[in-house]
């Protein structure tokens, strides 16, 4: 049984939050976590890198000097590689990396890597999120109470326009919907705020993995 310290939305003590061991998963998921971030990099790679081959560098119609009594080794077209401003060999060409992850994979590689955010005391879980209008001061203020000083990933139930307006300008701080939230994002930040109903979604995420039995 792991427990959580539950805050206000004015960032006072509430209590705590208990989370049972069968929710999370810590035997196993390091090898769909990897995958999972690799996956998650490469797909948002633009991959339209691009050099240019020699047939696709303008000019070279001619042969630059001729064959023989220049003393220089000859050469046919200012489009060789060899040349400076020549073809580019075996340069980079626009590609896809895009990759496609498991299903079952990817949501293993979440409840694992939210198994070690919990276990490891990364998450702070709030009664609610509040702000009764978009201004940046209110999660500020909240963060502080909170003793975020760092980055943080905050974990909401519903995606919400205040919250989002007023987070805008933080650097470092991101908010997701519980639905949304990868394992790319618990890895990346510090520190996890969750609100409670938020918190409570994100255990069903992570229950049902089929576990093997011997």
């Amino acid at each position: 049984m792991s427990k959580l310290n539950l805050y206000t939305a004015q960032g006072e003590k509430a209590g705590d939050v208990e989370i049972a061991d069968a929710v999370l998963v810590m035997d196993r998921g390091e090898q769909a976590v990897h995958d999972a971030v690799v996956a998650h990099r490469n797909n948002v790679r633009a991959g339209t890198h691009k050099t240019k081959k020699r047939d696709e560098v303008s000019g070279g119609g001619i042969k630059p000097f001729k064959q023989k009594g220049t003393g220089r080794a000859r050469a046919g077209s200012i489009r060789s590689p060899i040349w400076r401003g020549g073809g580019v060999v075996f340069g980079p060409q626009p590609r896809d990396y895009s990759q496609q992850l498991n299903k079952r994979v990817a949501k293993l590689a979440f409840a694992r890597a939210m198994s070690e955010r919990i276990t490891e005391g990364a998450v702070i879980v709030v009664e609610r999120f509040a702000p009764a209008q978009p201004k940046t001061r209110l999660v500020t203020e909240l963060l502080k109470k909170l003793g975020v000083k760092q980055g943080a990933l905050l974990i909401n139930e519903a995606a919400d326009r205040n919250l989002t307006l007023a987070v805008r300008n933080l650097a470092k701080i991101e908010v997701v919907p519980a639905s949304d939230a990868n394992t790319y994002q618990v890895l990346r930040y510090r520190q996890i705020v969750v609100s409670k109903a938020a918190l409570e979604k994100l255990e069903q995420r992570m229950k049902n993995l089929g576990r093997r039995t011997a």
